[in-house]
């Protein structure tokens, strides 16, 4: 029974303290993160009060971290993930040695041991799954190159540090720390380890291709949601932890290569849909538990070493990752949103601290630095994401810095040459390709109307051009991607996502370049469909009212049928 009250405590107090400290950041106009971490903090050890149960906090938020990859898995194809090689495995590995080797020094300029400035550099240089996804997220770019090439950086991350997880404790009595107890070689160490990942990749590619997508279908045809639901959840959390469990690779990873084989099912996007709720639920634990094993008294102890901490990660880190991309020749905003990104390190640095800790070879102070960088840089980093726009802007305005960073854009962000000012003239520019768009996108085919459609995800714009449509990979709120579109010849604007903030960004957009386009927009909801009607918005559509009129107007047909057909 206390096991049971101890679960059920740390759950309604995480709960309700996010929810309140999150109230209270958004208020504020902070980001709700900072309100979750603060919330953790209440919570923790590092305070005087109720203490919640911190292991048990940190379990959940695994889950949190699994159902979050696992989603992200859904979206992704393995073919788009190794089309960013070139910059994700270099970019990655350069810049987490630099990192590694700039903490390592800050530490050792402290008077710390070889192997305390060893597990303290690397925690340093991995920046959290769950913060980096989140941003991407928010800026509507996972799905676009930048997301690509975020999430290849993230993944070849994860599995360097699987393989420091696995190397740390055969040397750490080299290092100073505890002897390790083995007979195993530590060439014949690394070569295990990096067979097992193997191993494992080619299993989920080659059966979990085929057997998790039928499962999905099989699932399905009982009719039961709440069945569904539980196998998409099981599937997620199950491969990755018998991937942790089997083959050593880490709960993240695990899940998402778990997603990336889902994909293949037709049924990819209601999983997707299923696990949501599920996934911000776990993931606002994440970040109270990140709250919860901070000690605050570590500021106060040690003011400049917790400063040279963050400076490292929220200063140096995404400078070296913006030189990387833009030495690689990728486009200036594509480097500042994967730099601003990377500014944070999360879940991987608090494992390697852990075992640090364990193994001798690092004290609780520097655990507790691990712990403050993170907790400084997780909270700093939506304010950074909020100052993208206006810095890239400003980077754009001056001629010299904007020569100087700025590189040839990524060719599926410019309209290919094939099509003609004539044949783009008049036309329909559809913002959003997905199942609106592509029922939007038939019907303007089937009337003979010329469009162009503008879609995050590289593949979809890849596929429409290979089909012989014009098509540009990025964002319509940028002024750049509406300009490929030719929206200034455009007859209309058509937006297909549900996103009216965006929205009204790109109809202020469209509306200066071309002040006569007709506009069409898509709403979520009442609240939603008002804000558009205000930007004065031809047509605005939802789903739940459009839905309800097509009821009404076949009731009324088939009401009339009936009269029609009756003897009276």
């Amino acid at each position: 029974m206390h096991g049971q009250a101890s679960l059920l405590l740390t759950i309604a107090a995480s709960f309700g303290l996010a929810l309140a400290f999150g109230f209270v950041a958004a208020r504020l106009r902070l980001p709700v993160l900072v309100g979750y971490m603060l919330a953790g903090v209440v919570l923790g050890p590092g305070t005087p009060g109720f203490v919640a149960n911190v292991e048990l906090s940190r379990e959940l938020a695994e889950i949190g971290v699994i159902l979050l990859m696992f989603g992200v898995g859904l979206r992704f194809s393995l073919d788009e993930l190794i089309a960013v090689r070139g910059i994700a495995l270099p970019g990655a590995l350069l810049e987490m040695t630099t990192i590694a080797s700039a903490g390592a020094a800050l530490a050792w300029w402290w008077g710390w041991e070889v192997g305390a400035c060893l597990v303290f550099g690397l925690s340093l240089s991995v920046a959290s799954t769950v913060v980096l996804v989140r941003s991407l997220e928010r800026q509507n770019v996972l799905e676009s190159i930048t997301g690509h090439i975020a999430l290849g950086w993230l993944v070849v991350e994860d599995l360097a540090m699987v393989l420091v997880l696995v190397l740390l404790p055969p040397l750490a009595g080299s290092l100073g720390g505890h002897a390790t107890s083995t007979s195993m070689p530590l060439g014949f160490q690394i070569g295990l380890t990096l067979l097992k990942v193997a191993a494992f990749v080619a299993l989920m590619m080659v059966v979990g291709k085929r057997l998790l997508p039928k499962l999905l279908w099989s699932v399905a045809h009982t009719g039961s949601r709440e069945l569904f639901t539980l196998s998409v959840v099981a599937g997620a959390i199950g491969v990755a932890y018998a991937a942790s469990l089997l083959f050593g690779v880490s709960f993240a990873l695990g899940a998402f290569f778990a997603g990336i084989v889902m994909r293949e099912s037709s049924l990819a996007y209601r999983a997707a849909q299923e696990s949501l709720p599920l996934r911000d639920a776990f993931a606002v634990l994440f970040f109270v538990s990140v709250g919860m094993l901070f000690d605050p008294h570590i500021v106060l102890d040690r003011p400049l070493e917790v400063l040279g901490v963050t400076s490292v990660i929220v200063l140096l880190k995404p400078c070296i990752a913006f030189s990387l991309v833009t030495l690689f020749r990728y486009p200036l905003n594509t480097a500042i949103t994967i730099a601003i990104g990377l500014a944070q390190i999360g879940e991987f640095s608090y494992i390697l601290a852990g075992l640090g800790l364990q193994l001798g070879l690092l004290e609780p102070a520097g655990l507790n630095l691990i712990l403050a960088g993170s907790l400084i840089s997780i909270g700093v980093n939506p304010l950074l994401t909020r100052a993208l726009q206006p810095l890239h802007d400003w980077l754009r305005s001056h001629s010299r810095l904007g020569g100087m960073f700025e590189r040839p854009s990524d060719p599926l962000a410019i309209l290919p040459t094939t099509f003609t000012s004539d044949e783009l003239t008049g036309h329909v520019v559809l913002v959003g390709y997905g199942r609106v768009g592509r029922r939007i996108g038939r019907a303007l085919m089937a009337r003979g109307q010329r469009f162009v459609v503008i879609e995050n995800s590289r593949s979809t714009v890849e596929d429409l051009r290979a089909a012989g449509l014009p098509a540009v990979a990025g964002d319509a709120a940028d002024p750049e991607v509406l300009i490929q579109g030719h929206i200034v010849r455009a007859s209309m604007l058509i937006i297909a996502m549900p996103d009216a903030a965006r929205s009204c960004r790109i109809l202020e957009i469209a509306r200066m370049l071309n002040p006569g386009v007709r506009t069409i927009a898509r709403a979520h909801s009442d609240e939603e469909a008002e804000l558009l009607v205000r930007e004065r918005v031809g047509g605005v559509f939802y789903g739940e009212q459009e839905l309800a009129n097509a009821m009404i107007k076949d009731f009324e047909a088939q009401f009339a049928e009936l009269l029609s057909a009756s003897p009276h």
